[in-house]
């Protein structure tokens, strides 16, 4: 009796274990929450797992809520900074004639702007730390891995007048079509023109402030730095190699962190993320 008892104990032991089972594989391949279309899409993860800074190699890039300039406005808008010390390693960048390297004072300059963005309440992420130096993909790779964030690169120009500073946005891309969700990585900048150039002249308006000369309002170029980044994104040029003491390139540190420190403070506010790639809000 009890042996009776026990197989047909097992036997619907076993049919609950199936049908759990089917359950729980039914509940992966299609949740009761989704659509039928929203349950083709795959679910969205670690964003850092599935921008390009997981996958380095230049294509495409994702336009998805996941994505780093996705539909939504990132949860708790904008926190962190992408600094970026330009140059390095085997490219020292512009030189000046008394050994001035580009690349090793952008390095010192980055110490005293992380430090002022960090007295502001950001989070500082840098593409380099010492004299490396990663490709303008990998440093793009690092500033589109991230949620609610800026990208900023500092560059000691050739040439304009010494003592002043001025600040560059990419110029103008072709508008992109949302074709699926996709944004060609070489136009990853094309959504945040717009955002770029009002961050831009928030920071060109500080530095104007302090370095007399320096134009009032950001200044449009192709930046191949720029072009790559999903995010608002700006350049910082100082100028220049060509003065006879480094000293006085070094007295320009703090004024410069200063500017950016408060221009991105300015700027937080108004951060937003474009609702369809090629458009902003």
């Amino acid at each position: 009796m009890l042996s009776w008892v026990s197989k047909i104990l097992r036997m619907k032991f076993l049919s609950l274990l199936g049908l759990l089972s089917v359950a729980l594989v039914a509940g992966v391949l299609v949740s009761p929450s989704l659509t039928p279309s929203q349950a083709q899409q795959p679910a969205p993860s670690n964003p850092a797992a599935t921008s390009p800074a997981a996958t380095p190699t230049p294509g495409r890039v994702a336009g998805s809520a996941a994505s780093p300039f996705g539909t939504q406005t990132p949860q708790g808008g904008l926190n962190i900074v992408v600094l970026d010390p330009a140059h390095g390693g085997t490219d020292p960048g512009a030189r000046g004639t008394g050994g001035i390297r580009e690349s090793e004072i952008v390095l010192d300059f980055a110490v005293q702007v992380r430090r002022a963005l960090e007295l502001q309440g950001f989070q500082v992420v840098q593409t380099r730390q010492g004299n490396e130096n990663p490709s303008f993909d990998d440093r793009s790779a690092t500033a589109n891995a991230q949620r609610g964030a800026v990208f900023v690169t500092l560059h000691i120009s050739s040439t304009g007048l010494p003592g002043t500073a001025r600040v560059y946005v990419n110029s103008d891309l072709p508008p992109v079509a949302n074709a699926g969700g996709l944004i060609p990585w070489d136009r990853a900048q094309a959504p945040f023109l717009g955002l770029s150039k009002a961050f831009g002249d928030l920071v060109q308006g500080f530095l104007a402030q302090r370095f007399k000369g320096s134009p009032d309002t950001a200044q449009s170029a192709s930046v191949r730095q720029l072009r790559t980044t999903a995010a608002p994104a700006i350049a910082v040029e100082v100028s220049s190699v060509t003065v006879e003491d480094r000293a006085d390139l070094d007295r320009m540190a703090p004024g410069v962190a200063d500017a950016i420190a408060r221009g991105t403070a300015a700027f937080k506010p108004s951060y937003v993320v474009p609702s369809t790639p090629g458009a902003l809000p």
